[in-house]
């Protein structure tokens, strides 16, 4: 069933009740393609593990955009020291976000607001995984990030188009990450951003 190496003991423990209350609500309400449930681990909870493993260590401040069924931002959570704020505009699936934390004993803030508007502290760290196009990801990111910190994106095999796309209106020093769990697959870690000109009407 599990498939996360090079984790401790602690963190098993709490990915294995986020597992579990995740698979009880999932009959209420659409966390995971019922589809995706017998690769939950392969495919989302090892998928977001490896954005932990990039994460500095100690108190770290994240914002997980888009937090969803808690991925990453919730497997992070459970995985490293990071003091993790996790933005889910979903009233039901915030909901099971802060009783996830609850039964998987890990501290975060949960903001129920659409990205647009969610009022959260600047973090060191942005992540987001299966969120949105990286245009719209950095439009959203900018607002949350320190001077100095840096973005975690997970992406497809259309990174590279959404990269040259994003450059119209961004700069930003790019390293490309190959995922472990997924063939196509890259992580996106995204500093020194800046925005190249601004558009009308914002």
């Amino acid at each position: 069933m599990m498939d996360v190496p090079d984790v401790s003991r602690e963190t098993r423990d709490r990915l294995e009740r986020y597992a579990d209350i995740l698979l009880r609500w999932n009959q209420r309400i659409n966390l995971v393609s019922p589809h995706d449930l017998p690769h939950l681990w392969s495919r989302h909870i090892a998928d977001s593990l490896q954005l932990a493993r990039l994460i500095p260590p100690g108190p770290v401040s994240l914002v997980d955009m888009g937090s969803g069924g808690g991925f990453p931002g919730l497997v992070i959570a459970c995985a490293t020291d990071a003091q993790v704020t996790l933005i889910e505009s979903d009233q039901r699936k915030a909901a099971f976000l802060r009783e996830a934390a609850r039964m998987a004993g890990v501290q975060v803030r949960v903001c129920a607001q659409r990205l647009e508007v969610a009022d959260v502290p600047p973090a060191q760290v942005v992540t987001a995984r299966a969120l949105a196009p990286l245009s719209r990801l950095l439009e959203w990111g900018a607002r949350f990030l320190q001077p100095g910190g840096f973005c975690l994106f997970l992406k497809g095999r259309n990174a590279e188009d959404e990269l040259t796309t994003a450059s119209a209106d961004w700069r930003m020093a790019t390293t490309r990450i190959p995922s472990r769990t997924n063939a196509d697959g890259v992580i996106l870690e995204l500093s020194d951003i800046r925005r190249v000109r601004d558009h009308n009407n914002e």
